[in-house]
């Protein structure tokens, strides 16, 4: 094989090539690779924080309706008290007032006994003094005769 000026042109003309490459082509080639792969590693970098954010994010929302959950639960059990609290306070009352108007009846009663009773003494008083009207013959003064008819109605 010959080395001839063919050769060595050639061998010039690719040498400037490559150096004409490497010089203009290859910076901003390089550049845009990199440019590239920062942005890729970027969006990487991003959605791995996404990722994280949405973990975290899944695990608060999950204390969060737990808290909510118990703060739920104590709130039905606090009704739950109140209502049994006033169920116990209407049967207290309820309690209350029956023996109120128990004690009301039996009062009344016994005042509506006492005056049957009165009412009843002065039936018997006026049927002993008609019954001894008739057996006397004779109408007895009451004005005169009023102490022994007090007696007579005390003692019945």
């Amino acid at each position: 094989m010959d080395i001839n000026l063919t050769l060595i042109g050639q061998s010039i003309s690719m040498i400037l090539f490559v150096w004409f490459c490497m010089k203009f082509i290859w910076p901003p080639l390089m550049e845009a690779i990199e440019e590239r792969q920062a942005q890729i590693a970027d969006g990487l970098a991003a959605g791995e924080q996404g990722q994280q954010k949405l973990d975290k994010a899944n695990i608060d929302s999950q204390v969060i309706l737990d808290d909510a959950r118990k703060q739920a639960t104590g709130i039905l059990d606090q009704a739950n008290a109140r209502a049994n609290e006033i169920v116990s306070d209407g049967k207290q009352d309820g309690q209350q007032e029956r023996e109120r108007q128990l004690s009301l009846a039996k009062t009344d009663i016994e005042q509506e006994s006492n005056k049957a009773r009165d009412e009843l003494r002065e039936q018997v008083a006026q049927l002993a003094i008609v019954t001894a009207e008739k057996i006397l013959k004779r109408e007895i003064d009451m004005k005169a005769h009023e102490d022994i008819l007090s007696k007579l109605t005390k003692e019945l």
